[in-house]
């Protein structure tokens, strides 16, 4: 077994020719970026907006439980309409829900 190493540096000539690589593209103007991706009908990873923002809710009222259900978006957008309509909040408004079913069913069902 011998002890000698290559030398990479020996054979300097017989490497290939060394090329750069070539240039990137130049960037595209997103415009027609969304155009080409339309009339190929490429969809849009971007999420969808909501029509309207809700405005921030802050109420001090001594609440400290929280309650997490699963609804409908429909449900939940009436939910919050009809808390922003009556000017209180969620917790407010499902307590008053409550009172009004228990009325319900203790008077007349």
């Amino acid at each position: 077994m011998t002890n000698h190493r290559a030398n990479p540096f020996e054979d300097v000539g017989n490497l290939p020719a060394f090329e750069p690589k070539p240039k990137t593209p130049k960037p595209v103007a997103k415009e027609q970026i969304e155009k080409i991706a339309e009339t190929d009908g490429f969809p849009s990873r971007q999420p969808a907006r909501p029509a309207t923002r809700r405005m921030g809710r802050r109420y001090r009222t001594g609440r400290n439980q929280q309650i997490n259900i699963k609804a409908t978006s429909q449900v939940i957008e009436e939910l919050y309409n009809m808390a922003d309509e009556r000017r209180v909040p969620l917790g407010e408004l499902l307590e008053q829900a409550l009172k009004a079913l228990k009325k319900q069913t203790a008077g007349g069902v």
